[in-house]
């Protein structure tokens, strides 16, 4: 049993029943081919996108609420027995940032119920109907297919324009990978070039071809096969000078704008790919990138996890992050102060800025109010810290 047959189970579409492609609103197959991982050998558009993948891997999978305990149970333990929260988020976001199209699918077992999610890359990924109702058929490189309800089925996307399903493609990358691609070999070449040294003279006394060419292979073996040393010229060498070759290689400004390219298309820029932001910098850039990916995953998972019922009555999947975790130091001292002395946090979620583990038997739950503070009624009235609300009260003058 491969991996298609342990997350696809018994479920196919049965052959010579369906009935052709689903209606769409703008009358077009819908149909989606991988646009290939070109864009991913590329070293600065990988980097953008290990970047975001990595931030995103970090996100916190919750589940909530009381239907399919047993799913939740797992769910809590990873999305599926192959991949842990982190292995899965990163493949999604890499996939998501390749293709602008994402497919989730769910593990199913041999009773056909739902034990978890994985990310799959189809080559081919066509949405038919069969009795009514839409179902995806996914087709893979080497060959296998195998297709199941669409209800039951995630898709994520990005740049969504045309097809009323699926992503457009990175096509419009393509000139700026171009541009790179140019760049990498002008510097290529520029290297090879200079480490070479080529001249040109002019030879006198020679009336015959076959005498020019030895002589030539005469000066190369005496003077470029040995050691190195010094070029020696006869008599009948004449105007002799270097070949400088000039390969044209972008200068630094026209390739930060290349850079800058691929940072505006992927929402990174220098800080995010080397790990230097944090605090306001990486708070924008989580508001920008990061929650949008968690409030789409958040969305179409539990959408295909849970019924129409089970979401009214509170079931959701939900990603998360706490930001303040980025904050500087001084930053985090700051928030951990004001929050705790006005019982706004309690120790565990303090303990959580600063990526500690809470307190056994549950002591971190407790909220703790500094002395000077006091609860001031609509009435006039002040209760201190620590007196009772009902009946420690003094009346305030004025």
């Amino acid at each position: 049993m491969g991996l298609l047959s342990k997350i696809f189970a018994k479920i196919t579409l049965p052959r010579g029943q369906q009935q052709g492609f689903f209606a769409t609103l703008n009358g077009y197959a819908p149909v989606f081919t991988s646009w290939g991982g070109q864009i991913y050998e590329s070293e600065l558009i990988r980097a953008a996108i290990n970047a975001r993948a990595t931030h995103i891997s970090k996100l916190a999978v919750q589940v909530q609420g009381s239907a399919k305990p047993k799913l939740q149970t797992r769910l809590r333990n990873g999305p599926n027995e192959w991949q842990t929260w982190g292995q899965f988020l990163y493949r999604l976001s890499t996939i998501l940032d390749i293709q602008n199209t994402a497919f989730i699918v769910p593990v199913i077992d041999e009773f056909g119920e739902t034990t978890g999610m994985y990310p799959v890359l189809p080559s081919l990924c066509s949405i038919v109907q069969y009795s009514g109702e839409p179902w995806i058929r996914y087709q893979f490189r080497n060959g296998q297919t195998a297709a199941i309800e669409m209800a039951r089925c995630g898709i994520m996307t990005k740049f969504q324009y045309s097809d009323d399903f699926f992503g457009e493609s990175n096509a419009a990358l393509t000139p700026t990978m171009e541009l790179i691609d140019i760049q990498n070999q002008g510097i290529k070449e520029a290297v090879k070039s200079s480490a070479s040294f080529r001249f040109m003279a002019r030879v006198t006394n020679f009336t015959k071809s076959e005498d020019l060419a030895k002589e030539r292979k005469r000066f190369s073996r005496e003077n470029l096969q040995g050691e190195g040393g010094v070029l020696l010229w006869p008599n009948t060498y004449t105007d002799i000078q270097q070949i400088k070759s000039t390969p044209f290689v972008i200068d630094a400004d026209q390739m930060k704008n290349i850079q800058q390219n691929v940072f505006n298309y992927y929402g990174v820029n220098e800080d995010i790919l080397q790990n230097k932001a944090y605090g306001d910098a990486w708070a924008a850039f989580y508001e920008g990138a990061i929650e949008a990916f968690s409030i789409q995953f958040s969305d179409v998972s539990t959408k295909m996890l849970f019924t129409e019922r089970e979401r009214a009555s509170g079931a959701v999947l939900m990603a998360t992050a706490n930001r303040l975790q980025y904050m500087s130091n001084a930053d985090k001292l700051n928030v951990s102060a004001q929050m705790a002395d006005r019982g706004i946090m309690n120790r565990d979620e303090i303990r959580e800025i600063w990526n500690l583990p809470p307190l056994p038997d549950g002591q971190g739950q407790a909220y703790t109010i500094r002395g000077e503070y006091y609860l001031l009624g609509p009435d006039g009235s002040v209760t201190k810290k620590g007196d009772d609300l009902t009946s420690g009260t003094e009346q305030v003058d004025g």
